[in-house]
């Protein structure tokens, strides 16, 4: 067969194919300019739309989120970020042996899709807020269920759902507070709280 019928048969293909209800190569792409689909627009305008702040004007403590799925649960936190520059933290900016809500503006909200353990300690599924007191030694971690709430007053303690006491570690500094995952394994995984050199460590196990 010459190489021109083999053109006209495979351009062929693409007739008998839909003529059998299928396609060759699944739905044809749209021809409908990307700024005038469905959403488009709306992503477009948002972000045009979105006044320039002036440097002073900035949210000194600005917002994070962390996410994390460990097999089947998500577990993600949501707060906003102080910044040490140049202060002491704990013990100086941040009282000992008393309730500090570590984050800024509104309390740090912590989520869980399932029921965990942290620490060995069981945590129903929810939307917690986190609050800690800082120790010379330990340190004490709470999660509430009073969940979007300001970062001060702390709610008390009948609205906590869990308490633990966590031995902090030593690490290199960061400037701004931050809560990561650096271990996930399994259904293991680590969240860390972590501000100037100080880290405090929870083990989180999903059923």
């Amino acid at each position: 067969m010459t190489t021109r019928m083999w053109i006209g048969v495979l351009g062929l293909v693409p007739a008998l194919v839909a003529g059998c209800g299928g396609s060759a190569s699944g739905p044809a792409p749209s021809t409908q300019p990307i700024e005038e689909r469905a959403g488009a627009r709306d992503v477009q305008a948002s972000g045009n739309e979105l006044p320039i702040i002036a440097p002073d004007d900035v949210q000194k403590s600005q917002s994070g989120a962390v996410f994390q799925r460990v097999a089947n649960t998500d577990i993600e936190v949501v707060y906003d970020r102080p910044v040490a520059r140049g202060r002491e933290l704990f013990g100086g900016i941040v009282a000992l042996d008393e309730v500090w809500n570590p984050g800024a503006n509104d309390a740090t909200a912590v989520s869980f899709s399932r029921d965990v353990t942290v620490n060995g300690e069981a945590l129903a599924a929810g939307r917690y807020s986190l609050w800690a007191i800082p120790g010379a030694t330990d340190w004490t971690v709470i999660f509430s269920t009073a969940a979007d709430v300001y970062h001060t007053p702390y709610p008390g303690e009948e609205h906590d759902a869990l308490r633990l006491q966590i031995a902090p570690r030593r690490g290199d500094h960061i400037e701004t507070l931050a809560y990561y995952f650096p271990m996930v394994e399994g259904k293991d995984t680590e969240l860390r709280l972590h501000w100037g050199d100080t880290i405090v460590p929870m083990m989180i196990t999903v059923p």
